[in-house]
């Protein structure tokens, strides 16, 4: 393994996020970069602190990738399963042959399947909705994200195979023993005024345009944020983030062929859709278990300076967390601006998630 974190690098990268936030859109930022199991950097800028906890979006999915994996290392799920095997429910319409494996990777054929506010809030209606779910194409025939069809369904697996709901077991099993307390799913509206950052537009209403509905105008709503709408409206702070990829390595609590397993590629195409969905892009994304892997042409905006193993996630406009096993380094950079129209495809917006990316994979010498 190199031998450490380059200091004048890492300056390059902070500076580089600071002033998107000092001279930029960006309402606030925060940054951390670990390795080895610790904390190599943490910054705060702009409305912000350490203590500030930042609606992860996307960046979430890799927090909920390392409970599957916990639960595939403890022999409590197989990903060769069927999702219906499990959840019954889920089972009408012709779903009973997706594989808990097609859910993880975003290739089941329920990339739109609804369940919103307030149904989200009670498990029964969350189950009557599974069984009025309809496939938009064959399960394991497309590559299409799942943008939370897929996590719900993993609460209600984590939920079958613990008897815990999917929010009490990140807790009481992985973010407590951890001492990771800022990792939360459902927060209480209570204690989100002044300690989750509120998401804010960086550009103006034009004539005509709608908010994209997709976007964090959802989550920003402390109701909806409290639901626990588990593949977005997770809360962190960055250094949480950081170390919690460290965990996944560092921790024991993990076995390393469950981790090795939920980050083998499973496959590598251009994913299906519309661009602002994640759909398209001039890179193909490579799959792992609910995480995207840099693999041969780090797509999603991963980093393509790392490693063919380094694996996490982008998240709303300006996010991203990554871990690359083989220079041990983990990475989070989280922000609360989010342009109306959606993922920020402007070139400035790219050039920063290309640059951060990149300088954040090449910190170590």
């Amino acid at each position: 393994m190199p031998d450490t974190v380059d200091p004048q690098r890492l300056g390059t990268l902070l500076s580089r996020i600071r002033r998107e936030v000092e001279h930029g859109p960006l309402p606030s930022a925060q940054v951390a970069v670990a390795r080895d199991g610790r904390l190599v950097a943490f910054e705060s800028y702009g409305d912000a602190h350490p203590g500030t906890r930042y609606v992860l979006q996307s960046v979430g999915r890799s927090i909920v990738a390392g409970v599957v994996w916990k639960l595939i290392g403890d022999g409590l799920l197989d990903v060769g399963e069927q999702v219906a095997e499990i959840v019954p429910e889920f089972g009408p319409n012709g779903k009973e042959t997706v594989t808990v494996e097609q859910v993880l990777t975003h290739t089941a054929g329920l990339p739109f399947a609804p369940l919103g506010y307030p149904k989200m809030l009670d498990r029964e209606q969350r189950l009557a909705a599974f069984g009025r779910w309809r496939l938009d194409y064959p399960p394991g025939s497309r590559f299409q994200f799942h943008l939370t069809s897929a996590a719900w369904l993993i609460a209600e697996i984590v939920e079958r195979r613990t008897g815990l709901a999917f929010a009490d077991y990140l807790r009481e099993r992985i973010a407590g023993p951890l001492g990771l307390s800022s990792i939360e799913l459902g927060v209480p509206e209570h204690r989100q005024a002044g300690g989750v950052a509120p998401m804010l537009a960086t550009d103006r209403v034009e004539d005509g345009q709608e908010p994209d509905p997709w976007g964090p105008w959802y989550l920003s709503d402390p109701k909806v944020l409290a639901a626990g709408e588990p593949s977005h409206a997770l809360v962190a702070t960055a250094a949480d983030v950081a170390l919690y990829f460290q965990a996944l390595v560092h921790s024991g609590l993990w076995k390393p062929g469950a981790v090795a397993e939920g980050t083998r590629i499973r496959l590598t195409g251009h994913p299906y859709g519309e661009r602002i969905h994640g759909g398209g892009g001039r890179r193909r994304t490579s799959m792992g278990l609910f995480v995207t892997v840099a693999g041969p042409d780090a797509g999603s905006n991963l980093p393509s300076t790392g490693s063919s193993a380094l694996f996490g996630s982008a998240g709303a406009a300006y996010q991203l967390g990554f871990m690359d096993p083989e220079s041990g380094l983990s990475f989070a950079c989280l922000s609360n601006g989010y342009p109306l129209a959606g993922y920020d495809h402007s070139p400035r917006g790219t050039a920063f998630l290309t640059d951060i990316a990149n300088l954040a994979a090449g910190l170590v010498r």
